[in-house]
């Protein structure tokens, strides 16, 4: 007869609940059926050691938890921005959360410990201050030109942050049967002095990770960590009340550091007389045509009219180009595998952290398995991320 682990209910039930699992789904990771795994959660049964390590796993929990005496203290949730009437966060953000959490707890206490300074861009303005003033201290802090990029726009703007010692983490999915939903999460930022820490929900194209990311940073700016959804929006035809305030505040900061005021409108009447000048235009700052257009528009460089006009024509100009971007991927998905596993979970992890995890290994500053765990990666394939970084 296998060994029973004799768990406390309470925090089986709270692991659980903590990831959004519901019973059923719960009983199907341990392969039982939602009635015994009802039993387990109020005290009247016990799983066997096997089942629990199940359940551990499917909810993303250490094993030894389930042992504690005690509902442990778990992470904060993060401040949510997102729009009144969004959906409750499912599973995988729930997840992509802690994991970012648990990553960046490590790395702040690790730089506390170590005597690093402090980043004094944290927190350094407030939802007071103008918009334009902060995004040029954003640009000014990263040395960014937005009239002069020596790469991809959103290359760039993450070697520059993650060299100013911000993590940018960036993925789609946790793994295959978790995937995270655009419209429930677009990014989060926690802001913290010693290590911020920035996700990025890499199911948009280039441009709207472009402008989260920038979004994000205006959180950082403002040091207000939260969760958000709906960036880079029209939110000139929506009622803002639906918006939170630091939301419309950090969309207006990454409208004015992606397109400098002093940029936009020395561009000339050219650019926005057709929709073909529009999308040259936006392609090269690496945002959309649509968050050019509210630029214009904002700015009073177009009218109204002007403005319906080449948005519908950007619109049908878009829906082509999805459509030519799903069957390049299809004949992609065809000829090979895919992208680099481990470029992905590069970019997952972040680069800056995976470089200070690895240099922490290597003299010896933590042990093997908290890097392997730390970086979701066995040791003896480090060198893939080795390769990756050089």
């Amino acid at each position: 007869m296998a060994d029973k682990a004799f768990i406390t209910s309470e925090i089986l039930k709270w692991a659980r609940e903590s990831a959004n699992i519901s019973l059923e789904d719960g009983a199907k990771k341990a392969e039982v059926s939602s009635e015994r795994l009802e039993t387990w959660e109020n005290g009247t049964g016990y799983p066997t050691i096997r089942q629990a390590k199940l359940l551990a796993k499917g909810y993303r929990r250490p094993f030894s938890l389930f042992f504690l005496p005690e509902i442990p203290k778990d992470f904060q949730p993060l401040q949510d921005y997102r729009r009144d009437d969004s959906k409750k966060l499912d599973t995988a953000s729930i997840f992509i959360i802690r994991d970012i959490q648990e990553k960046q707890n490590w790395i702040s206490e690790l730089f506390e410990e170590t005597g690093e300074d402090q980043l004094d861009f944290v927190g350094k303005f407030s939802i007071n201050d103008n918009p334009e003033t902060v995004a040029r201290d954003i640009l000014n802090t990263l040395k960014i030109n937005p009239n002069d990029y020596s790469k991809r726009p959103i290359s760039e703007w993450i070697d520059k942050a993650e060299s100013a010692g911000i993590f940018i983490s960036r993925t789609s999915y946790l793994h295959s049967k978790l995937v995270l939903n655009r419209d429930l999460i677009q990014g989060f930022a926690i802001a913290d002095k010693y290590a911020p820490f920035i996700f990025i929900n890499t199911k948009n194209w280039d441009a709207p990770q472009l402008f989260t990311l920038v979004h994000e940073l205006a959180h950082i700016w403002i040091a207000k960590s939260g969760i958000s959804n709906e960036i880079d929006i029209d939110y000139s035809e929506k009622p803002k009340s639906k918006f939170h305030p630091v939301e419309l505040f950090c969309n207006q900061v990454a409208a004015n550091a992606l397109m400098p005021r002093e940029l936009i409108v020395q561009m000339g009447e050219e650019v926005y007389s057709s929709n073909k000048n529009v999308f040259k235009q936006a392609k090269e700052l690496g945002v959309s045509s649509f968050a050019l257009l509210v630029r214009f528009l904002k700015l009073n460089l177009i009218s109204n009219n002007s403005y319906q006009f080449l948005k519908n024509e950007a619109q049908e100009e878009f829906e082509k180009f999805v459509a030519k971007e799903e069957e390049r991927k299809l004949r992609q998905k065809k000829k090979d595998s895919g992208p680099d596993t481990y470029l992905l979970r590069l970019n997952k992890n972040s680069k800056l952290f995976t470089r200070i995890v690895m240099d922490s290994f290597k003299n010896g500053t933590i042990s093997p398995s908290i890097a392997s765990n730390l970086l979701n990666t066995q040791i003896n394939k480090f060198q893939k991320f080795e390769k990756l970084l050089a």
